[in-house]
């Protein structure tokens, strides 16, 4: 454990232990109020020194999604609806909780041999989770793939946007929520780059291509498409909700909780004149489409950096 290093790669395994505890929780294991395991029963399961199970829980502090308090321990603070991305299926596979949920859909993408993945979305926040989880899956050899191609179409960073914005002003005399928004955007499309990239560069997987490129308008909503087979789509909707701010003042906002929007399933069958078949193929020629026409390059760089 000297180091908790991830064996051949470089990031930390504090940072792996905060993603897999956050992945749980968005999929509500365990609920808000409630707490996590102790961390001697972390320690043991992750295998890794207490030490590093205390920076993974810090890192979930500093996020807001835990608090920790002597006696008490570590419990889950931010709302289900916030923090749970629900999906209606009748075929999902599904978690610990018996929910179906985005995770088990990307875990079961990353079984294929190639995998491709096309996502629209407003920051690529919930992607970045399981990305890096599947990036580890394949490391400890549960997993084989022999390429993995990922588009990611994102909002262009130039764009005054409809939402994030200061509930008692029209977004154009406060620029600081879209800030925020672009700033947690770069750093998470970076970061799952990176733990993609890291994989061809450590000789895991063959072929890796990652591309982002960016449209000129504010998504209504956000869609993944697993293996040209899949489709998860699901609206955004809009609320009210405090927000602080990256110099730390807190503000009233209007806003869109990307992991509280229902997502729908829908599988590309051997009927073509099915609902899932027609929608795969329809959201397919719309994702490549907006990608071709609409699509400028991203000013997101190539992974030259690791999460703190």
């Amino acid at each position: 454990m000297e180091g908790d290093r991830f064996e051949g790669g470089e990031g930390w395994e504090f940072q792996r232990i905060a993603d897999a505890l956050r992945a749980e929780i968005a999929d509500g294991i365990p609920r808000v109020g409630h707490n996590l395991p102790p961390q001697r029963k972390l320690v043991e399961r992750f295998g890794v020194s207490r030490d590093t199970v205390q920076r993974a829980l810090r890192v979930l502090i500093a996020d807001g999604v835990i608090e920790s308090r002597q006696g008490v321990g570590s419990t889950v603070l931010r709302a289900q609806s916030e923090e749970r991305q629900q999906i209606h299926s009748s075929s999902a596979p599904r978690t610990r909780g018996d929910r179906p949920a985005l995770g088990p859909f990307i875990a079961q993408a990353f079984e294929a041999q190639d995998v491709t993945l096309d996502v629209a979305t407003l920051t690529s926040e919930s992607l970045d989770t399981h990305i890096r989880l599947q990036a580890e899956r394949v490391r400890t050899g549960e997993i084989h793939p022999e390429s993995i191609s990922v588009r990611l179409l994102l909002p262009t960073p130039g764009v005054t946007l409809a939402y994030p914005r200061r509930k008692d002003m029209d977004g154009t005399e406060d620029a600081r929520p879209l800030d925020r928004l672009r700033r947690i955007t770069r750093r998470h499309a970076d970061s799952l780059r990176a733990a993609l990239e890291d994989l061809r560069t450590e000789g895991w997987v063959n072929r890796v291509d990652v591309q982002v490129r960016t449209v000129p308008f504010t998504p209504t909503f956000k869609l993944y498409l697993l293996n040209e087979t899949q489709a998860l789509h699901g609206l955004y909707v809009l609320v009210e909700r405090a927000m602080r701010l990256d110099d730390g003042e807190e503000v009233e906002a209007l806003d869109v909780l990307g992991l509280g929007a229902q997502l729908f399933h829908y599988t590309k069958g051997q009927d073509f004149n099915s609902q899932g078949s027609i929608f795969v193929d329809s959201a397919q020629l719309w994702f490549d489409q907006h990608w071709k026409i609409l699509g400028e390059d991203s000013t997101v760089p190539p992974a030259s950096a690791r999460p703190e």
